[in-house]
C-alpha cells in the first residue's frame, strides 16, 4: 500500500496573486497560479533576483493569456520606425508598459542588464508608465528584447503611434472607481446614520442593531479596495524601516474602523463607519485634483511648440528658417556646424560626422554616409549638411535628452527643507496623537481619547507641506514658457531666485543677430565670392550668417572639408583653395582700429580683406542693465574693445568689460567667481560659451531664430523676450516667496487644526473634510498668487 502526503496549495500565486484554481504549479516551496508566473520566478531566481518580491507582496501580473504574436518586429522597416536611436553597436528604444504599477516594477526593469548582458541600461518613468533601453543590437535583436520583456511578464505595448502620449495618458479610472465606491458607502451610511444623529424614535431604536451591521458593512469595501493604496503604501514604508507621509492616514483609517466595529459587535454605540467613509472619499477627492494638475502642468509642458529652436529648411533652392514644431515628414533641411539634428533624417548631402553624447554620452564623433539615417539629438561637427526628415519632431524627445542631463547638481535648499520636514512630520503627528490619548485615557474620557486620536492623524495635512514647492515652481515654468523663456525644470528656478552675478557675452547677446550695415573692404572676384559663401554657408556663427545674407543669389559649391575652431574662425577647403574665415590674428592680417566688428578673409594665405559689420544693441539694453543693477555685472567677450567705452556709458562703472576672450578664458572667470563663493549666471549665444555656460550655476542661452539647442545650458530664452530678463530674474525671487508664504498658511493650518484636535473637540469627519480643502487651498494659493506676481512684473 502506497503512503499517501497531503500537500498544502497556498490560495494565491506567490508571484502575482491570483487565486490558485488548479494545484500541479510548484517550484522551490512556493506555489503559483500558472506555468507563466512559474516561469517567471524561475528565470529571476536563476539570475539571483529574488529582491524583486522584498519591495512588493505578489508585485508581479498574471502570465495567463495568449501572447501577441510579435514576428513583426524581425521586419526593418518597421523597427526603423519604433527605435529611439541606433549605431553600429546600440540601440536605444522607448517602450509604454501598462502594467509598470509599484517599486518592485521599477527595480526589476532597471535591472534587465543582470538578465540579459546585452542589455546595456535601462530607465524607467514610473509617471508615464515608460522604459527607455539600451541594448546591443548585434547581440540582441528588438524581437529577442521584447521577448525577454513578455517572459518577466511586462508586455509592452507597441504601436506605430505616438507611444509617449499614449503613455501620458492619466490612468484615473481605478482612481474614480475607488472614489464611486467611497462616495456610494459614504451616501448610503449616512443615511442610516441620521436617525443616530436626530434622537431615535421607537420604530428607529427597534432596527438600531440593524442600522449598525450595515453600516460596518458599507466600510468593509471602503476599507479593503478604496483606501488600499494607503495600506500599501503605509506597509512598504514600514516595511523598509521608515515612515512615510500616508502612515498616519492609514492608521487613523484602521482605527476609525476598529472602533466602529467594537462598538456595533458589543452593541454600545452606533460606530463611526460614515465617518470612515467620508474620510476615505473626501481623501480620495484630493488626490484627484492633486493628479489632474499635475497632469495638466506635464501635458502643457510636453506637447506644445516647447523650444525656440529654428530649422533652416530648403524649399526650391531657397533656403528659410521655420519653428520646430513646423517641420514636416518630407521636409529637406540644412543642418550647420555645431546645431542639433532635430528629427530622424536620412543625409542627402555632405559629410556628415556626428557627436551622439547628448544621447548615448560618448562624445566621440560617428561619420555618416550618404543614405544613411541619422537620429535626432546628434550634433554636426562638420560642414552644413542636407536632409530630408523621415520622422515627424518628437518634441518630448529633446526635452527628454535636456532633462537627463546630469551637468548641475542645484543648491536645492528648499526641496531639502521640505524632505527634512517631510521625515520628521510622522514622526511628529504620531507622538502627538498618542499623548493625546494618553491623556485622555488617563482622565477617563475614553470617547475623547479615539476622537483626539483619530482627529489628529486625520486633520494633519502633510501634503500641503509637500505640494506648496512643486506646484509653485510648476505654475511659475508655465509662466515663462509662456513669455518665451524656457527653463530646463524647477531646480533651475530656484537657483535663479539664488543668483547674484551676471555674466554677459556680447555678440549675438546683448548685442543685436541681425547687423545694421555691412561692407566689404578689399576685392573679391565673383569665384571668391562664391568660395567665401560656400564656406559661411557651413557656420552658425551670428556673423557667418550676416555674409551668407549679404552675399545673396549665389549658388554654393561643394566642400571637400571644414573645419571650425571655437572662437577663432574656419577653415574650408574647396578643391585647391583653402579658404580662413575670422579674426585677424587667426587669418595673420594687420588689426584695424575703426569703429566696427571685423570678419577677416584670406584664400590660399593672402588676405582678401574683411568684412565691416556695424552691429546695433538690443531694443532698450540700457533700460534692460539698468534693471539689472543690483545684481553684480560683468561682461566678458570674445570680441575687439572698439565699443568699450559705448559700453561703459550703458553698464555701471563697477563692471568689469574683458575684450578678446577665448572660450576657455571665459570658461576660468566663471570658475574664479565660483571659487569665490558667488552664484552665476552666463548668459551667451550657446555657440562660443558653451563651456561656460554649462560652468555656471545657471547658463541661459540666447536663441534667435536659430538652431542654438545647447545640453550644457539651464534655459534658453528667446531673444525675442530679452527685454523681458529683468523681470524673469524679479520673477524667479518672486516665485520663491510664494513657497515661503505657502508653507507659513500650511504650517498654521496644521498648528490650529491640531490644536482643536487634540482637545477631542473635532469630529473625525469634519477633519476628513477640512484635510482635501487644505491641499485644494494650498494648490489654489500658489497657482493664483503665482500668476498674480507674474501679472504684476508684466509676464
Amino acid at each position: 500500500m502506497v503512503e499517501t502526503k497531503e500537500i498544502q496549495v497556498a490560495q494565491h500565486c506567490f508571484h502575482c496573486g491570483d487565486a490558485i484554481e488548479l494545484a500541479g504549479y510548484r517550484y522551490a516551496e512556493h506555489d503559483f497560479c500558472c506555468l507563466g508566473c512559474q516561469t517567471v520566478y524561475q528565470i529571476l531566481n536563476e539570475n539571483n533576483m529574488q529582491s524583486y518580491y522584498r519591495y512588493n507582496q505578489h508585485p508581479g501580473k498574471s502570465k495567463q493569456g495568449k501572447t501577441a504574436d510579435l514576428s513583426y518586429l524581425n521586419e526593418a522597416a518597421i523597427a526603423d520606425k519604433l527605435i529611439d536611436f541606433k549605431d553600429e553597436q546600440i540601440t536605444i528604444i522607448t517602450f509604454y508598459i501598462p502594467v509598470i504599477h509599484c517599486s518592485s516594477c521599477i527595480w526589476l526593469l532597471e535591472n534587465l542588464y543582470k538578465i540579459n548582458p546585452h542589455v546595456v541600461s535601462s530607465k524607467v518613468d514610473f509617471m508615464k508608465k515608460q522604459a527607455s533601453i539600451t541594448f546591443k543590437h548585434n547581440d540582441l535583436s528588438l524581437y529577442d528584447l521584447v521577448e525577454l520583456l513578455v517572459s518577466i511578464g511586462y508586455e509592452p505595448k507597441i504601436t506605430l503611434q505616438d507611444v509617449v502620449k499614449e503613455g501620458k495618458k492619466v490612468n484615473s479610472n481605478p482612481l474614480i472607481a475607488k472614489i464611486a465606491v467611497a462616495g456610494f458607502c459614504f451616501g448610503n451610511s449616512m443615511m442610516l446614520s441620521f436617525p443616530e444623529y436626530f434622537g431615535l424614535a421607537g420604530f428607529e431604536k427597534s432596527y438600531s442593531v440593524f442600522f449598525g451591521y450595515a453600516n460596518l458593512l458599507f466600510t468593509l469595501p471602503v476599507l479593503c479596495y478604496s483606501a488600499s493604496y494607503y495600506f500599501k503604501s503605509a506597509f512598504l514604508s514600514i516595511r523598509q524601516k521608515r515612515l512615510n507621509l500616508d502612515v498616519p492616514l492609514a492608521l487613523g483609517i484602521f482605527i476609525l474602523f476598529l472602533r466602529t466595529a467594537y462598538e456595533v459587535i458589543s452593541q454600545t454605540g452606533a460606530g463611526f463607519g460614515d465617518t470612515l467613509c467620508s474620510l476615505v472619499f473626501f481623501i480620495l477627492i484630493g488626490k484627484w485634483v492633486q493628479e489632474r494638475t499635475y497632469y495638466h502642468i506635464s501635458f502643457e509642458r510636453d506637447y506644445r511648440s516647447y523650444f525656440p529652436v529654428a530649422v533652416t529648411t530648403i524649399k526650391e533652392g531657397k533656403e528659410k528658417s521655420i519653428q520646430l514644431a513646423d517641420l514636416h515628414v518630407g521636409d529637406r533641411i540644412l543642418v550647420r556646424n555645431n546645431e542639433i539634428i532635430p528629427a530622424d533624417a536620412v543625409l542627402l548631402h555632405g559629410e556628415a560626422c556626428v557627436d551622439f553624447s547628448f544621447v548615448t554620452g560618448e562624445s566621440k564623433p560617428i561619420s555618416k554616409i550618404l543614405g544613411e539615417v541619422i537620429y535626432a539629438g546628434g550634433r554636426q561637427m562638420a560642414e552644413a549638411i542636407e536632409l530630408e526628415v523621415v520622422k515627424s519632431v518628437s518634441q518630448s524627445y529633446l526635452t527628454k535628452l535636456w532633462n537627463n542631463d546630469n551637468y548641475k547638481q542645484y543648491d536645492r535648499q528648499f526641496q531639502t527643507f521640505i524632505s527634512y520636514i517631510s521625515k520628521y512630520f510622522t514622526i511628529a503627528l504620531l507622538l502627538i496623537a498618542v499623548s493625546a490619548t494618553v491623556f485622555w485615557m488617563v482622565g477617563q474620557d475614553v470617547n475623547k481619547a479615539w476622537g483626539a486620536f483619530t482627529a489628529v492623524l486625520i486633520i494633519a495635512c502633510p501634503c500641503a507641506l509637500a505640494l506648496s514647492s512643486p506646484f509653485t515652481l510648476s505654475a511659475a515654468l508655465s509662466v515663462f514658457d509662456r513669455n518665451k523663456f524656457y527653463v530646463k525644470n524647477t531646480d533651475a528656478i530656484e537657483q535663479m531666485a539664488a543668483i547674484d552675478v551676471l555674466v554677459f557675452d556680447k555678440t549675438g547677446t546683448i548685442s543685436s543677430p541681425t547687423v545694421s550695415g555691412i561692407a566689404f573692404e578689399g576685392f573679391l572676384t565673383q569665384e571668391e565670392k562664391v568660395l567665401v559663401y560656400s564656406a559661411c554657408r557651413n557656420s552658425s556663427h551670428p556673423l557667418s550668417r550676416e555674409i551668407v545674407k549679404w552675399l545673396d543669389h549665389i549658388e554654393p559649391v561643394p566642400v571637400d572639408r571644414y573645419e571650425e575652431k571655437i572662437g577663432e574662425g574656419s577653415i574650408t577647403q574647396i578643391g585647391k583653395y583653402t579658404i580662413k574665415i575670422g579674426s585677424a590674428r587667426f587669418v595673420h592680417a594687420p588689426k584695424n582700429t575703426e569703429d566696427a566688428s571685423y570678419v577677416f578673409v584670406s584664400i590660399n594665405d593672402k588676405v582678401k580683406g574683411s568684412f565691416a559689420m556695424e552691429q546695433s544693441w538690443r531694443t532698450g539694453l540700457a533700460g534692460i542693465i539698468h534693471n539689472l543693477r543690483n545684481y553684480d555685472l560683468h561682461l566678458i567677450s570674445g570680441d575687439n574693445d572698439r565699443k568699450k567705452e559705448v559700453l561703459k556709458e550703458i553698464f555701471p562703472s563697477s563692471t568689469r568689460l574683458l575684450f578678446n576672450q577665448s572660450p576657455q578664458d571665459k570658461l576660468n572667470i566663471i570658475n574664479m567667481f565660483k571659487g569665490d563663493g558667488r552664484n552665476v549666471c552666463m548668459i551667451g549665444d550657446g555657440l562660443n560659451d558653451a563651456g561656460a555656460l554649462k560652468a555656471a550655476d545657471l547658463g541661459i542661452a540666447v536663441s534667435d531664430d536659430i538652431n542654438n539647442f545647447s545640453p550644457g545650458c539651464d534655459a534658453i530664452l528667446d531673444g525675442a523676450a530679452f527685454q523681458k530678463l529683468p523681470q524673469f530674474f524679479a520673477f524667479s525671487k518672486d516665485a520663491v516667496r510664494v513657497i515661503h508664504l505657502s508653507f507659513c498658511i500650511s504650517l498654521f493650518y496644521n498648528v490650529i487644526g491640531l490644536s482643536f484636535a487634540v482637545q477631542g473637540e473635532m469630529s473625525p469627519l469634519f477633519a476628513a473634510i477640512l484635510m482635501p480643502i487644505s491641499t485644494v487651498t494650498i494648490i489654489s494659493f500658489t497657482s493664483l498668487l503665482t500668476r498674480w506676481f507674474a501679472k504684476r512684473r508684466g509676464l
